[in-house]
């Protein structure tokens, strides 16, 4: 397929994840991991080369949706909501590590039998792919990051903030919280959030369940998780792209440059205009370039 014509379906697949933004997406399927229940689902044909997106915080699988149709008509594609995120299960006391999220990816890759897929993962999810890689023994044919949190010092003001004082902050009447959540969440598109999308990615959040675990995923990660690994990443030999949004205000594009350096043979793409959600920011170019790396 060529570059135009890839374009130009991604662009109608896109088109069709706008039309129905709410409603057909569903996780239909439940892995019970060591962490809880996960929800999961999958796209594309059985026999087609598999491809697993792992999304951030404090998102859920429901920021791939556009990429993910625009890749599934070459791929068997995977995606989950990590425990404690979306759809998946949400309790007191469950452990929402970055550690931990290393170690059920792991258990849903052996799950549903991918020896080596290929993998794209963003913001959190970069650590998880990267510590399920070089500590857990997970193997990808190739692996693509998006704006990832890789490198040390990362997060945000904000995020620093509220992991200070997640107990204060856990204890806001259900208004404030939700509207703390809305305005935080949507910082990380430069372009604004479709109304519809901001809501669907706030939702999870606001449930009782939800603020709870809001600020649990907050307390429980902290900057040693990257630091056990950061060392590492001159180890990956496999193919890497790291992918970045130019208007990125989480986590600056100078750690772009920074990652794409500290791993062997990594190409980098920057994406102008886009912020932190790039998979929000501009879905045709980033579904483009994944399916020229993907092959």
């Amino acid at each position: 397929m060529t570059a135009k014509r890839f374009l130009d379906h991604a662009n109608r697949a896109i088109d069709q994840a706008n039309r129905a933004l709410d409603h057909d997406w569903v996780l239909d399927r439940t892995f019970h991991s060591s962490s809880g229940e996960v929800r999961w689902a999958a796209l594309g044909a059985s026999e087609a080369p598999p491809l697993v997106f792992v999304h951030g915080t404090p998102f859920s699988s429901y920021v791939w949706r556009s990429v993910a149709r625009a890749l599934a008509p070459h791929h068997r594609v995977h995606v989950w909501d990590l425990p404690g995120y979306g759809a998946s299960e949400m309790r007191d006391g469950q452990d929402v590590s970055l550690d931990q999220q290393a170690r059920v990816f792991t258990e849903l890759l052996d799950h549903w039998g991918l020896d080596q897929p290929a993998v794209v993962a963003h913001d959190f999810g970069g650590c998880i792919a990267l510590r399920a890689h070089l500590l857990h023994g997970a193997r990808y044919e190739r692996l693509a990051l998006l704006d990832p949190v890789a490198l040390a010092p990362w997060g945000s003001p904000t995020y620093r903030l509220l992991g200070a004082n997640a107990e204060v902050f856990a204890q806001l009447p259900a208004p404030l919280h939700a509207a703390l959540v809305r305005e935080y969440l949507g910082s990380g598109s430069h372009l604004g959030l479709h109304p519809e999308v901001h809501s669907r990615l706030v939702a999870p959040w606001c449930t009782p369940e939800g603020q709870a675990a809001f600020y649990r995923q907050i307390t429980l990660n902290d900057q040693r998780f990257t630091d056990e690994i950061q060392d590492r990443y001159g180890e990956l030999k496999l193919p890497v792209l790291v992918c970045w949004g130019a208007e990125d205000t989480w986590i600056p594009v100078a750690k772009a440059h920074e990652l794409a350096e500290a791993i062997p043979g990594a190409e980098l793409r920057v994406f102008e205009g886009a912020g932190h959600l790039v998979q929000e920011d501009a879905p045709a170019e980033l579904a483009a370039q994944l399916a020229r790396f993907l092959g």
